[in-house]
């Protein structure tokens, strides 16, 4: 029997597996749940269909509904590839007909595995990046969330308190928030007056408790009108404000937990030992590359995935053009990004690479994503040769024996 390849057509509930041969024949098209057993099933008949043949597997997702189907395929040393859907829905145009279905997604990812040469094996996830993802996955919940709540706090208190929204930055003020989980209206504010108020705020911990008492009851004696609908409204800042106070709160212990396991990471000494790239950061890089640099290749690689190499734009005979690619890993690409801005104000050396882009013509944007694209092949060898970052490079010991 010659060598077999199977897609996986990945959902929630259920799978859809195809198998070809060597020739593109369908040998088998099932239908799976997304279960252990079931799993385990397709695996054995998909097997024993090969008869000791090499089988590669692919599937067009890494993550989510297909996270089980990969532990069973890689746990049993089996040869899986992925195909992200986006290339999937690319290339279907290219076969027959213009319906979609789940058999025929299953082929199409088989037959370009059975194609193609360019798809990268997937590996065993590194347990402490695998957890980073799911923690920083989290966080970016959790902060999209608490961006919300204060969009919606201050559109809702400048509707009937709009000097008391413009006295506190409710983005960063831990203060303000808990002054509206007791008072939110101007009425209510004027009664308590500034002294006690300052006291209530001084028992809940409050820092700058006096000044944050007078800014509030300022804003309270600009205003004498009772808006409609004020007591409902204030009732909806206080829940509100209590939602962005736990929402912070979540938010501190889960940078505490990123950061404890983080640090337990082979990399973490030598990532962070590049300027600007702190926990977070860090973390996040962990989290996109699965903490294992072997599965691209190169650094020229990773750039390309993360949008920092230029494809070609030619033409005829026009040659010489590039552009930025219009498909990358954005979570990647922030990562180094942001760094490069923070050590472009930090470092020394990032600075002088900075200025001398800018000197050249280049915008700050294009400044800082050369900087990026430099600051990645340093990380990669610091990785690559297990060693933190110094502003020089290492001499070479010369000497003979």
């Amino acid at each position: 029997m010659p060598e077999l390849w199977a897609g996986i057509d990945a959902g929630k509930a259920e799978h859809h597996c195809t198998v070809i041969d060597t020739g593109g024949a369908k040998i088998l098209s099932r239908r799976v749940p997304n279960g252990e057993p079931e799993l385990l099933d397709l695996v054995r008949d998909v097997l024993k269909l090969a008869e000791d043949s090499p089988v590669t597997w692919a599937v067009d997702l890494n993550a989510g509904g297909a996270a089980l189907l990969i532990a069973l395929l890689l746990g049993h040393g089996q040869r899986l590839l992925y195909l992200p859907g986006r290339t999937v829905h690319h290339a279907s145009a290219s076969y027959r007909g213009e319906g979609k279905t789940d058999a025929k997604d299953a082929f199409i990812i088989a037959d370009q595995a059975r194609m193609r040469r360019d798809l990268q094996p997937m590996h065993q996830g590194d347990e402490i990046a695998v957890d980073l993802r799911i923690l920083t996955a989290r966080r970016y919940d959790l902060t999209s969330d608490r961006t919300r709540t204060i969009n919606r706090l201050c559109a809702q208190m400048l509707e009937y308190f709009p000097a008391l929204e413009r006295a506190f930055d409710y983005a960063t003020s831990k203060a303000a928030l808990t002054l509206l989980t007791g008072y939110q209206s101007p009425a209510a504010l004027r009664r308590i007056g500034q002294a006690r108020l300052a006291t209530w705020l001084a028992n809940r911990k409050v820092r700058s408790a006096r000044t944050v008492a007078s800014a509030a009851v300022e804003a309270a004696h600009a205003q004498h009108t009772a808006v409609p609908g004020e007591r409902t409204a204030a009732a909806v800042v206080q829940t509100l404000a209590k939602e962005l106070l736990a929402l912070g709160e979540e938010i501190e212990r889960t940078d505490a937990a990123i950061e404890a396991r983080f640090r337990e990471h082979r990399h973490a000494e030598a990532i962070t030992s590049m300027p600007g790239i702190g926990t977070l950061l860090g973390a996040e890089f962990i989290a996109c590359t699965g903490g294992d640099l072997e599965a691209f290749g190169s650094a020229g690689r990773l750039a390309g995935v993360a949008g920092l190499a230029p494809v070609p734009k030619d033409s005829g005979r026009i040659s010489g053009n590039v552009r930025r690619p219009r498909r990358y890993h954005r979570r990647r690409l922030r990562v180094f990004y942001l760094s490069a801005q923070v050590a472009a104000r930090c470092c020394p050396v990032s600075r002088a690479f900075y200025d001398r882009k800018r000197a050249e013509g280049k915008t700050h944007k294009q400044a800082v994503l050369a900087l990026a694209r430099r600051r990645l092949d340093v990380l990669w060898a610091l990785i690559r040769d297990q060693r933190t970052f110094t502003p020089e490079p290492p001499q070479r010991d010369l000497t003979t024996a």
